[in-house]
């Protein structure tokens, strides 16, 4: 018999009718603001399928503005968190699309400063307050939030993946998992690296530091 959380059975405490459209919606947000990590004034939420279809009704607009400000899904302040977000100066627009064949409860954030694109990242909330981010800026991967990651985009040259995973070895982070993408060969590459504990905040100029690095990003556990 496998083990199964009581929370995996009841869904997880927040505030919302639905876990798939309020905690893990918020999640989604939450991973949003914290992989961008800057300063920003606007975010562009388009929403696919049944979050297009129902996400005023179940309070995912709320949720996930909420999420972006950084709050938990039983944070008392998620039902204020558009008038919340308004008194912060950050605009914010939802806007209903087809992203093609993903899953119904899929949405794509796009955070913006002065009109300037920071991040775009697309995820889905898969159930009981579950999430999966399929897409950060454009490279396509596979992130469930449940462990520290740290996203290198880099040219597709000789040694690169030794090189940063000697820059995390060094930092004393240890890597759980390591999955490798790429366009074509030669060309840009990704590489997602999940952590057993947070990496520090200085391992990311570290790493833009070693040749052919494009960008770096880390998602610290949002679970």
């Amino acid at each position: 018999m496998s083990n199964v959380s009581i929370f995996e059975i009841m869904g997880p405490v927040m505030i919302g009718p639905s876990s798939s459209h309020t905690a893990g919606a918020e999640k989604l947000g939450k991973a949003a603001s914290s992989i961008c990590d800057e300063d920003f004034d606007a975010v562009d939420f388009y929403l696919h399928g049944s979050f297009a279809k129902t996400y005023k009704g179940h309070g995912t607009d709320k949720a996930l503005v909420a999420g972006i400000l950084g709050m938990s899904a039983d944070d008392e302040r998620l039902r204020d968190s558009l008038k919340l977000a308004e008194q912060k100066g950050i605009k914010v627009d939802f806007i209903e699309t087809d992203l093609g064949e993903v899953h119904p409860n899929t949405v794509k954030i796009v955070i913006k400063n002065k009109d300037i694109v920071l991040l775009t990242l697309v995820g889905s909330s898969i159930g009981g307050g579950n999430i999966m981010i399929n897409e950060v800026d454009g490279s396509a991967l596979e992130i469930s939030g449940q462990y520290p990651v740290i996203i290198a985009t880099y040219s597709d040259v000789r040694g690169m993946i030794s090189k940063i995973t000697g820059a995390i070895a060094r930092n004393e982070v240890n890597i759980a998992t390591l999955r490798v993408s790429r366009s074509s060969k030669g060309e840009v590459a990704t590489t997602v690296i999940e952590t057993d504990n947070a990496a520090p905040e200085s391992i990311v100029d570290e790493i833009l530091q070693i040749e052919n690095v494009i960008s770096v990003r880390v998602l610290n556990a949002i679970v």
